[in-house]
């Protein structure tokens, strides 16, 4: 049944047993250590985007503010000049 003649020992087993679960330990180590590598890079690039969007909403909000200032001059303006069409239409008649 073995390639060889003689049998094996308990030493021997317990020694390639040993071996076995060392070599296991190591693997499951090295995949812990890669998806935590891996979950570590995905947040990491979270929070990029999160970074970007922020930024965004920045400058869109600094956009809508400019925005708003102008329309509110432009509306002041046109306040300003229909009073004074309006003046110039009260002594017209």
């Amino acid at each position: 049944m073995y390639l060889s003649a003689e049998e094996i020992t308990w030493p021997e087993i317990t020694a390639f047993l040993g071996l076995l679960v060392a070599a296991l330990f190591l693997f499951g180590f090295t995949i812990a250590s890669w998806l935590e590598y891996r979950k570590l890079k995905v947040a990491g690039q979270q929070q990029d985007d999160l970074r970007q969007l922020v930024h965004r909403y920045e400058q869109l909000a600094e956009n809508t503010m400019d925005a708003q200032k102008r329309i509110a001059t432009d509306v002041a303006d046109l306040r300003t000049r229909t009073a004074s069409i309006e003046t110039i239409l009260r002594t017209v008649e």
